[in-house]
């Protein structure tokens, strides 16, 4: 616990942050979408990159740990104080510094809201397409640490690809600036994609410059539902076959649909076991050409009902359903556990089919949906007894990750490892190579100050 002295010397330096201290004031801060708990003996609330340092000295001296904060959407408590300590949040530093229409770069602050950011280039004519499902609440600071990704990264890729420099603030308040303000740089190691994914235990990002595309002309939305996941999941194999590279491409599976039906208040087909929301973007005629050849192929080579959508509106409800599936999902269990995984595109067949065996072995509901174009598949394990439920859920979670790296995949494609999948880095990662991410750790972070029991 940090005793009123010390929280009064780091008040004394600090007078544009605010500092929480009493109880009621932590409490929002204890916790993120993981339920995970881990109350913190102080939070601070920057206003610019000046404050960071200070905190940062000052921890540092104090030899007291420091979380860094976006909005608190993860699911693997990667935002979450386990080890108490001060929480870092970085949500007043929310400005959008510049967008440079001519070199097509956006300078902003890690509390941006990641839609925010979307709708201001979009002004300008210009994209940045990263869109995790969360963009309405979750930051940029927050998708850096996680290298989110969104519907868009079968085209486009996740927030990794974008980010061309930014300016961080490490462990004992030196301030390091990594890459550049152009497409092209290679003038040392990369420090920019290694700070990109590390969950806030490498340094604090206070300032990012990131690359932005042209909007596209157009775009048309379609949904397919299918008899079956297997007929689902050989349509998307066949759809990439031909050439085309839808901009968006999301599965959901029977259990997905019906929640967010009944949650909406929606019908579907009854008959129907899977659906696809899938988009193709670009020039006019090149989009409208793309779309016909997706719809024909689909009906007629996997009897698919195709639906498209007209209007703006009609899109954007279809969008609402699929965002809707993870909260939707809770009518189907009074706890979940969220696991994402990403596998090889040509291995989804095989993958869905050993989610339905250990489902079935486990005697456990489950709810599969994703960002199906790039092999990302959430995974969603319905509880509606934890005591009874909980510990063949977890052996259920241990196979799953083994699964996905034995196709050749990985066990966690956007959500980060943080805290609740730490066990099982080393089904991954081999021992050589845990030893040397250790040892980058420590050269950034001497003492572990910086959000600590995270990943490792």
């Amino acid at each position: 616990m940090l005793n009123s002295g010390k929280i009064d010397s780091l008040k004394g330096i600090l007078r544009k942050s605010h500092i929480y201290s009493s109880p009621e004031s932590l409490l929002p801060f204890a916790t993120d979408a993981s339920n995970v708990p881990g109350y913190p003996d102080l939070v601070v609330v920057p206003q610019d990159k000046a404050d960071v340092v200070e905190v940062m000295k000052w921890t540092h001296r104090e030899r007291i740990a420091v979380v860094p904060r976006g909005s608190g959407t993860g699911v693997t408590a990667g935002a979450v104080p386990i080890c108490g300590g001060v929480v870092l949040s970085l949500s007043r530093m929310h400005r959008i510094l510049d967008i440079n229409r001519s070199n097509m770069i956006a300078e902003v602050e890690p509390g941006v809201i990641t839609g925010d950011l979307k709708d201001a280039v979009e002004k300008e004519g210009l994209f940045y397409p990263p869109d995790p499902a969360s963009l309405k609440a979750c930051t940029i600071g927050g998708n850096i640490a996680e290298n989110a990704g969104g519907p868009k990264a079968v085209k486009y890729g996740v927030t990794r690809d974008y980010c061309l420099g930014m300016e961080v603030v490490l462990a004992d308040g030196r301030v390091l600036r990594t890459g550049s303000k152009t497409l092209k740089s290679v003038v040392g190691y990369d420090l920019t994609r290694l700070m990109v994914g590390s969950e806030g235990t490498l340094g604090v990002i206070t300032k990012v410059y990131l690359r932005l595309i042209n909007k596209p002309e157009t775009v048309r939305t379609l949904r397919v539902f299918f008899s079956s996941i297997d007929k689902a999941v050989s349509a998307i194999i066949a759809i990439f076959n031909t050439g085309i590279t839808p901009s968006t491409l999301e599965l959901m599976d029977k259990s997905s649909i019906h929640c967010v039906s009944a949650s909406l208040d929606m019908d579907f087909p009854k008959d129907k076991d899977a659906m696809l929301l899938l988009e193709v973007d670009g020039e006019s005629r090149g989009v409208d050409r793309q779309a016909n050849r997706i719809k024909a192929l689909l009906s007629n080579q996997f009897g698919a009902e195709v639906d498209e959508a007209r209007s703006e509106q009609e899109r954007e409800a279809l969008f609402a359903f699929r965002r809707a599936i993870s909260p939707a999902i809770y009518r189907l269990g009074a706890k979940k556990l969220n696991e994402d995984i990403c596998v090889p595109r040509d291995c989804l067949a095989e993958c869905f089919k050993r989610l339905e065996e250990i489902a079935e072995r486990y005697d456990l509901n489950m709810a599969n949906f994703g960002h199906a174009g790039d092999g990302n598949i959430h995974i969603n394990i319905l509880l509606r007894d934890e005591a009874r439920e909980g510990k063949k859920a977890k052996a259920a979670v241990k196979e799953i990750f083994q699964m996905a790296v034995a196709l050749g995949g990985t066990i966690s494609g956007e959500h980060g490892i943080g805290v609740t999948k730490a066990p099982y880095l080393n089904m991954e990662i081999d021992p050589e190579e845990i030893k040397l991410m250790k040892a980058i750790k420590r050269l950034f972070d001497r003492h572990g100050l910086l959000n600590p029991g995270k990943i490792f």
